[in-house]
């Protein structure tokens, strides 16, 4: 997949089917527009494009992110689109609709259909809707295709509904509605290696502050280190039993040793096992990290 950091023109002179919506964490709804637009662009011939955008600093627009930038564009290049552009939001927020629709779809991509959810809004101020963008695109030659949303439990499938789960620690119930577990992909650092002088060393990874932060507590987790998805226990948290200073993640690892800081590993969160605590000694904090671990072990994933 062709990455694009700004508002990018699609060469090849095929024209581009190009799916539309800012796609914060790639759940069930957003995998079926994404299909769907990788199906009609074989179909007729053409390229597939997403066209989706980085949020400015402060978040205003939208919600803190549920998956890091990487994580999102790899879970999008695993459905098949060819074209990801992802310009920053000021690069294009004042674009009336129809400018948008003239210079970003028409111009830009050489759209010759476009595909997004019936919640879909665009141009400056969300000023056009999908009645708007189909009477706009209908005067360019762009066909648009409203994909039905994606029902679970009686409601649509939302990234609101995952970030309340997550919230909530409910991982696996976030992760059916994602399509594929909860995962983050930050760096390892350096951290105050407590953990290695206990006899569990583990891996710390810092959420940055644009992120959403899952309930603090103990998760059986997976790692991938070395193209295997490996057992693992996961604190969440601020590590009262040590005075911490600042919500950490940190991840042990049963029965590996190796130096990877400065990685971005994947970690996959499986199931909430109980909430943050604090120990009276740290014996009682090594026993209760040795029964996360057991958990690990015995969990089977699905």
């Amino acid at each position: 997949m062709h990455c694009y950091d700004t508002l990018a023109t699609i060469e090849g002179g095929t024209g581009a089917c190009v799916a539309l919506g800012y796609f914060d964490g790639v759940h069930l709804g957003h995998r079926r527009v994404l299909a769907r637009t990788v199906e009609a662009a074989r179909e007729r011939g053409c390229t597939s494009a997403v066209f989706t955008f980085a949020p400015p600093l402060d978040r205003a627009v939208k919600g803190r992110a549920i998956l890091t930038p990487e994580e999102k564009a790899r879970r999008i290049a695993a459905m098949g689109v060819e074209h990801y552009v992802r310009p920053p939001f000021e690069e294009f927020c004042t674009l009336s609709p129809e400018a948008f629709v003239h210079d970003v779809l028409a111009v830009r991509f050489g759209a010759k259909a476009v595909f997004c959810g019936d919640n879909f809004t665009f141009g400056s101020r969300k000023a056009g809707n999908v009645d708007m963008l189909r009477r706009l695109c209908a005067a360019a030659g762009i066909s648009v295709e409203i994909v039905p949303m994606v029902q679970r439990e009686g409601a649509p499938v939302s990234s609101s509904r995952i970030r309340a789960c997550l919230e909530a620690g409910d991982v696996e119930t976030a992760g059916a509605m994602l399509g594929e577990p909860y995962c983050i992909d930050l760096p390892v650092r350096h951290g105050k290696r407590l953990g290695t002088a206990l006899g569990f060393p583990t891996i710390n990874q810092i959420y940055p502050d644009w992120m959403l932060l899952p309930r603090q507590g103990v998760y059986v987790t997976r790692v991938l280190l070395g193209g295997v998805w490996r057992p693992s226990a996961t604190g969440l948290g601020t590590r009262p039993t040590v005075n911490g200073d600042g919500v950490t993640c940190e991840t042990f690892i049963p029965d590996f040793s190796g130096d990877i800081y400065g990685d971005r590993v994947p970690v996959r969160f499986c199931r909430f096992l109980w909430p943050t605590q604090k120990f009276g000694t740290l014996e009682e904090l090594s026993a209760m990290v040795g029964r996360a671990a057991q958990a690990a072990r015995e969990w089977r994933d699905e």
